[in-house]
C-alpha cells in the first residue's frame, strides 16, 4: 500500500465540507472560512511513543486519547471545535493498525464536530502531531492573563485520577477503582461545552495537563498575580480515595490522593478563575451540564502560589510534568 492509498483509504473519509471548511484533504492547503464576527483559535500538540503513551498502545485508544488531549486546548479557550490536521509518523504501513486508529479517530472527531482537513505521513518512530482549530465570537476567547485579585479559583470534575492510573497500567485484573482511573487516563473527556459556556464568566482559564499546581502557575504568571490554594478542597474521586486512603501512604507528608490531585497530570479538566459574583452562574452551569465544579482557592495580589491544608499550614506541591 502506498502513502497516498493509505490516505485515501483511512483518512479522506474524515474530511468533508462544513460552514467553516471550504476545502479539506486533496489540495496543498485547506481552505477555511471563519464566520463573520468570529476569531480562529489554533493549538498543536505532539504525542510521542514512550513519552506520552506506552509502547504497543492500542491504536483505538491512541486515537481517542490524542484527539481528546488536543481538543482540551480548545475547551480551555472557550472555542467551538471546527477542524484539525494530523501529522502521523509510523514505523511501517500496518493496515489493521490504521483501520482501528482511523475508525476511532473518525468516531471522536464526529462527536466533537471536527473535520480532518489535511496533514502529513512519514516513516519513523511512532509519533502523532495534531493541530486543532476552533472559533469563538470576537473578543470572547478565554485566556490565561485575565485573573484578578479577589477572583476565586475553580476546577471541573476530579483531579489526580489519571496520575493514579500510571500505577496500574500493567495490571491485568484491575479493580473497579483502578479501572475508573485507567479509563480517565485512556479516555480523557475534553470539557468543550463547559469551556464555551464560560465565555463572559471566567476571567482566565486553562486545562490541567501537567498538574493543577503547575498549570495554575501559568495563569498566575500570565496575569501577574498569586494564589492561595486550599488543598483539602481539591475534588478527589471516590476511586482515588479508596485506592489511597488518607491514613495510608504519604508522599512528602501529604496523603497520596491529595498529592496526585495537586501535582499529577493528564486529567484534562479545566481550571479557571472568576469573580465571586459569578458563583451563581457557575453553579447553574454545573447543574445544567451535569459537571462537578469545585471552588478551591482565591487569587491574591502577592506573586506566587501558596498551598495550605485545612489548618492553614503550608504545603509544598511537587513539580508538575516537565518535558525537558
Amino acid at each position: 500500500m502506498s502513502e497516498f492509498a493509505m490516505i485515501e483509504r483511512f483518512f479522506r473519509p474524515l474530511s468533508r465540507h462544513t460552514e467553516v471548511v471550504q476545502r479539506g484533504i486533496g489540495d496543498d492547503c485547506a481552505v477555511l472560512s471563519v464566520p463573520a464576527g468570529e476569531e480562529l483559535l489554533i493549538s498543536v500538540d505532539t504525542l510521542v511513543e514512550g513519552v506520552h503513551f506506552p509502547a504497543n498502545y492500542p491504536p483505538a485508544q491512541l486515537a481517542r486519547r490524542a484527539l481528546a488531549v488536543c481538543a482540551s486546548d480548545l475547551a480551555a479557550s472557550g472555542a467551538q471545535p471546527r477542524a484539525f490536521t494530523l501529522a502521523l509518523c509510523l514505523p511501517e504501513l500496518n493496515a489493521p493498525w490504521l483501520e482501528q486508529f482511523s475508525a476511532a479517530l473518525a468516531a471522536d472527531a464526529a462527536a466533537y464536530d471536527m473535520v480532518l482537513v489535511g496533514g502529513d505521513t512519514t516513516r519513523g518512530p511512532l509519533c502523532i502531531t495534531l493541530q486543532v482549530m476552533g472559533t469563538a465570537p470576537r473578543g470572547t476567547a478565554l485566556l490565561r492573563s485575565g485573573a484578578q485579585p479577589g477572583d476565586r479559583i475553580f476546577v471541573s470534575g476530579t483531579v489526580g485520577d489519571a496520575r493514579a492510573a500510571l500505577d496500574f497500567l500493567s495490571v491485568v485484573q484491575a479493580s473497579a477503582s483502578q479501572q475508573y482511573c485507567l479509563e480517565r487516563y485512556h479516555s480523557p473527556q475534553p470539557r468543550l461545552a463547559l469551556g464555551m459556556a464560560l465565555r463572559g464568566i471566567a476571567s482566565a482559564a486553562l486545562d490541567i495537563s501537567d498538574g493543577l499546581a503547575a498549570d495554575l502557575g501559568h495563569i498566575l504568571t500570565a496575569s501577574g498575580v498569586g494564589a492561595r490554594l486550599e488543598v483539602d478542597r481539591l475534588p478527589v474521586s471516590a476511586a482515588l480515595r479508596q485506592l489511597y486512603p488518607e491514613g495510608s501512604a504519604r508522599v512528602d507528608g501529604m496523603p497520596v490522593a491529595w498529592r496526585y490531585a495537586l501535582s499529577g497530570g493528564d486529567d484534562y479538566e479545566l481550571c479557571f478563575t472568576a469573580a465571586p459574583e459569578q458563583r451563581n452562574s457557575i453553579e447553574a452551569l454545573a447543574q445544567s451540564l451535569s459537571i462537578a465544579i469545585t471552588e478551591v482557592g482565591e487569587i491574591v495580589a502577592d506573586s506566587g502560589l501558596r498551598c495550605v491544608d485545612s489548618n492553614g499550614a503550608a504545603v509544598s506541591p511537587a513539580a508538575g510534568y516537565q518535558h525537558f
